[in-house]
């Protein structure tokens, strides 16, 4: 089943019960344009990389999503141990009026970045994936900007943070939003990968 014998086969089996778990009840509590941010995205890829061990998919998750994930977890564990607000990037998991169950399904955040690391440190970092991942983010940020509620700001393609912005025309926000991701995010996370992996 795996080429390498890397990845146990309880992996897969227990991520994919997992989807199987979360995806009709951010169906229905979200709906489908959830599924459209890069997190999202990358939870379900890196569930394909479990099954077929595609470096380069991997690579592309790691590019796109590693470095936004950390800091995901340093702002959720730093408001568990402090119990202050640090960059509000969790703050919906402190909110009482989401269920436990609901919160707890967003805890991949938490193992999503574990797998990423774990799997770089087998099989390397593949540089092709900078441009792989743009232009994957060229074809899902289009589809964010167009078929997603602007009030839930999905990829903050309407303002950066939860809230959409209003101090210059949308279209030309959107346009820097697709100059953002790639320039200012994925451009030094390759290099940080490529350093640490390679």
């Amino acid at each position: 089943m795996f080429m390498s014998g890397t990845i146990p086969v309880w992996l897969p089996i227990a991520y994919t019960l997992f989807l199987l778990v979360l995806v009709p009840v951010y169906w229905k509590q979200y709906g489908p344009g959830n599924f459209l941010w890069f997190s999202d995205v990358a939870l379900f890829s890196v569930g394909i990389v479990l099954w077929t061990e595609n470096h380069l998919l991997l690579s592309m998750m790691a590019v796109g999503v590693l470095g936004l994930e950390l800091v995901w977890n340093v702002d959720y564990f730093g408001r568990l141990l402090t119990g202050r607000e640090l960059l509000g990037l969790s703050d919906y998991m402190f909110h009482p009026d989401k269920s436990l169950f609901l919160r707890g399904l967003s805890l991949f955040h938490v193992f999503l970045p574990a797998i990423v690391i774990w799997l770089l440190t087998e099989w390397g970092y593949d540089t092709r994936a900078i441009w792989y991942q743009t232009a994957l983010a060229w074809i899902v940020l289009p589809l964010t900007y167009f078929f997603t509620d602007p009030k839930e700001n999905v990829n903050w393609v309407y303002g950066f943070g939860s809230e959409p912005q209003k101090t210059i025309p949308k279209q030309v926000y959107f346009g820097l939003a697709m100059l953002f991701f790639p320039i200012c995010i994925y451009l030094p996370s390759h290099f940080v990968l490529k350093w640490l992996f390679n």
